[in-house]
């Protein structure tokens, strides 16, 4: 029996591994020069692109461009700014539930709004909004009715972070985005312009300073039960604007259902006589124009000044009054007599210089413009060197004093922060010498004189009080009176002029029953100043003060005149 053995074929394993190892190095190599490739293009794409190509970085940069510049103030702090925002919108055609019963949900939601006006939208023609401003929580609770016929489209809207702080300096928008009032109407091409819009729009304004300004004088109104009020500090050497306020105010946030008369800025666009806060004024031009040489020179008020068929009166029993004696007993004779020996030119002239003939300067379109006297006689000029028969406005009033206590350089009033941009040069109304004695005459006012409760310690406030009636059918109103203080502060180095107008204030315990400015707006004035002025950078010095160490002998108290 023969046996076959057979062999298997030896299976050549070593060379096919080898060229299996080989074929993947090749593909490996491939993969990488193809990456490589790849990289190094990519790479060349963005060095082009940094250094070549700013098409794409404008596109980057214009993407953060906001719709309408943010408004800041002096120190950054947002006051106003664009953001996305929901607003909820009816489309009638396309509600599912029954109206009534989406009426009183969205009552519900919407105290505020009527059931019938909200009724009258849902069943509307068209699509109209329920709110063009809604908050989250409204938004949802809208969305949680779950009606298909509500929507809820992102819009700009703009915001006012400080609430009611500074409205009427910011004023507000319309529907469509445009300015409407204040710094908001003023500057609306600025701040919707794209070469500009990128940067925020910085105000003179100091939020801080702003805020004190309206919470003491709120303060003070309410506890007076004045009808209203108005306050400024301007920078005396700038015209910069620190801080603004009219009251009553309202949020420019919540316009709907607001009361449009609150929107009103009394500081540029109410006139008021003010009274006895022209009395500096006057004499300073009188002083600047020689008619008075001699502080010591006395003038009769011992009695009533009759002139025309009327007669000039003070508000209590009077003497002979020197020149300082004059301002710190706000005497009515004594100044019509120092303006009738001036004579009319001189006090038109500053009055004009002041520009109380025109619209205050300031960007605002919410400019009044004064009430001029028709025919300037001699009665005219007797009556308009105490305050009456001409009305300005409170800026008016700020920018007059400023020019008065700063060497007398009258310089517009500003609401943009002018930073390192020079003020402008301003024109001289008063003698630089008639400026010095004005200051040391204005911090008499407070030390000795009717103004003592605007004292603050160790800021050497100087100013005058004004207690003017209210003009009314038939005459002036005896019991409705607008009580100003006019001030500056340090009175040895003037820096802010501060104005304190409170309309209508009632007598009462808050003020010992009584209603002129003296007891009114001084202490608003004093309250102002400790609280500011170490944001403002004055700070309180007991050391230092005013010289009036000449003007103190000529004070004569409870004297009878020779």
């Amino acid at each position: 029996m023969n046996t076959l053995v057979v062999r298997p074929t030896r299976v050549r394993t070593a060379g096919v591994r080898q060229q299996i190892l080989l074929t993947a190095q090749q593909r490996l190599m491939i993969l990488m020069l193809l990456f490589a490739a790849a990289f190094l293009l990519v790479s060349m794409r963005l060095v082009y692109f940094v250094l070549f190509d700013t098409s794409a970085g404008q596109r980057s940069a214009g993407a953060f461009i906001p719709a309408r510049a943010d408004i800041v103030d002096r120190n950054g702090v947002p006051l106003a700014r664009t953001i996305d925002g929901y607003s909820i919108r009816v489309v009638p055609s396309k509600l599912l539930n029954d109206r009534n019963y989406l009426a009183g949900e969205l009552h519900r939601i919407f105290p505020d709004m009527s059931r019938a006006d909200l009724l009258a939208k849902l069943t509307g023609p068209r699509p109209t909004y329920i709110r063009r401003r809604a908050l989250p929580d409204q938004v949802a609770a809208v969305n949680a009715i779950g009606d298909v016929g509500f929507d809820f489209p992102r819009e700009k809207e703009r915001l006012y972070p400080q609430l009611t702080l500074a409205a009427h300096v910011l004023g507000f928008t319309n529907a469509e985005g445009h300015g409407v009032t204040g710094v908001e109407g003023a500057f609306d091409q600025r701040l919707i312009d794209k070469a500009t819009r990128g940067e925020p729009l910085a105000l003179s304004i100091d939020a801080r300073v702003q805020g004190v300004l309206e919470s003491e004088l709120g303060a003070a109104v309410a506890n007076l039960e004045a009808i209203g009020g108005a306050g400024v500090i301007l920078d005396v050497h700038t015209g910069e604007v620190a801080a603004m306020t009219s009251l009553p105010t309202f949020n420019p946030n919540k316009l709907t259902g607001s009361d449009p008369t609150t929107r009103r800025n009394a500081v540029t666009y109410n006139l008021y006589e003010l009274g006895s806060t022209f009395k500096p004024l006057s004499i300073g031009a009188a002083i600047d124009n020689g008619t008075v040489t001699n502080m010591a020179r006395r003038y009769d008020a011992s009695a009533p000044l009759p002139i025309a068929g009327f007669r000039i009166r003070d508000s209590h029993p009077g003497r002979w009054y020197n020149v300082p004696e004059t301002l710190i007993e706000s005497s009515n004779i004594a100044t019509a007599r120092i303006a009738d020996d001036m004579g009319r030119e001189p006090l038109e002239k500053l009055f004009r210089a002041l520009h109380f003939d025109q619209r205050p300067d300031i960007e605002l379109k919410e400019r009044a413009f004064p009430l001029w006297p028709k025919h300037w006689g001699r009665v005219t000029t007797m009556t308009t060197s105490y305050g009456h028969g001409i009305a300005v406005t409170p800026l008016h009033l700020a920018s007059a004093y400023a020019a008065l206590v700063n060497g007398g350089i009258y310089r517009p009033a500003t609401l943009l922060k002018l930073g390192d941009r020079a003020p402008p040069q301003g024109r001289r109304v008063f003698k630089a010498a008639t400026s010095a004695r004005m200051r040391q005459l204005l911090r008499l006012i407070v030390s000795d004189g009717t103004g003592k409760q605007a004292d603050a310690p160790g800021f050497r406030v100087g100013g005058k009080t004004g207690s003017a009636e209210k003009p009314g059918a038939g005459g002036y109103r005896r019991h409705s009176l607008v009580s100003t203080f006019a001030a500056a502060f340090p009175m040895d180095n003037p820096r802010y002029v501060v104005i304190v107008m409170i309309d209508e204030p009632k007598g009462n315990a808050y003020s010992s029953g009584q209603r002129t400015a003296g007891w009114t707006a001084a202490p608003v004035v004093r309250k102002v100043v400790t609280r500011a002025g170490p944001m403002l950078g004055v700070f309180p010095d007991q050391s230092r003060d005013v010289d009036v160490s000449e003007l103190t002998p000529l004070l004569r108290r409870n004297e009878e005149a020779p």
